[in-house]
């Protein structure tokens, strides 16, 4: 018998915060002035978005250019810490469409509320800052890259969000984020859902092959899946036959979406 769902949680930039891509064009920036490259923001997405972000900048190295040096990566990382700080300081952020009705929807429901992300502490602390958010009013916790050990796509920031509230059971949290990190990370935690939404890093088709079990466009419809899933009506994943309702995944994302 299937477990109700107690916690969502959501990333932060591209789900939940619209900062129309800053953190990645500032990277994009480092990585182009440090080491004189000339890559796209497309390539700087594609394999950094949603990681740690020195880890992002040694992933983009390495796939991008086959360049494997940890001391370039460091180098870029310190000019990108200080040109986000400014770049943050100077440009508007917004929460994105709908998310600050999410967060009052799961308060309604009882339901634990929880940001995470690849940023580091500082870093988040200062956009929830800006953007007039709190821990315990807004949401139930942040976890950042910093507060872990292994950032994502390992379960680390899950598994320390369950810790913090006692959820022994992942089946018991839903993953909600913009890029194929994020789904990765919902998988390997063993989340119940891992949800895919297409307001930020990467797009439905991204999503749809890293096997999101949804793809939304938009915050809210998260509540109707939490409602189905909790009430019955909505069974879960089958992993092994890849259905869901009776159809296969990509026919059921195609046909929720129509």
């Amino acid at each position: 018998m299937k477990k109700a769902i107690k916690m969502l949680v959501l990333d932060m930039a591209g789900t939940t915060v619209n900062e129309n891509n800053i953190v990645y064009k500032t990277l994009q920036t480092a990585i182009n002035i440090v080491g004189h490259y000339q890559l796209s923001l497309g390539d700087v997405l594609k394999h950094g978005a949603g990681k740690e972000k020195l880890q992002a900048i040694r992933t983009v190295l390495k796939n991008c250019l086959d360049v494997d040096d940890d001391k370039l990566a460091l180098q870029i990382f310190e000019v990108f810490r200080k040109e986000l700080k400014v770049a943050y300081k100077e440009q508007e952020i917004y929460p994105n469409a709908h998310a600050e009705q999410l967060f009052a929807a799961l308060k309604e429901r009882e339901l634990i509320g929880v940001l995470n992300t690849g940023y580091d502490r500082q870093t988040a602390e200062f956009l929830m800052k800006k953007l007039n958010w709190k821990v315990g009013r807004d949401v139930d916790a942040l976890i950042t890259a910093t507060d872990v050990t292994k950032g994502r796509p390992e379960p680390d920031m899950i598994d320390l969000a369950r810790t913090k509230f006692g959820i022994s059971d992942a089946a018991q949290v839903i993953k909600i984020g913009d890029s194929i990190i994020d789904i990765e990370e919902g998988r390997c935690a063993g989340c119940a859902l891992s949800i895919g939404i297409t307001t930020g890093a990467h797009t439905a088709v991204q999503l749809k092959q890293a096997h999101a079990d949804y793809i939304l466009d938009d915050l809210l419809e998260i509540i109707s899946i939490v409602d189905r899933y909790n009430t019955g009506i909505l069974q879960p994943l089958d992993i092994h036959s890849k259905t869901f309702d009776g159809k296969t995944r990509d026919n059921w994302i195609h046909s929720e979406k129509a």
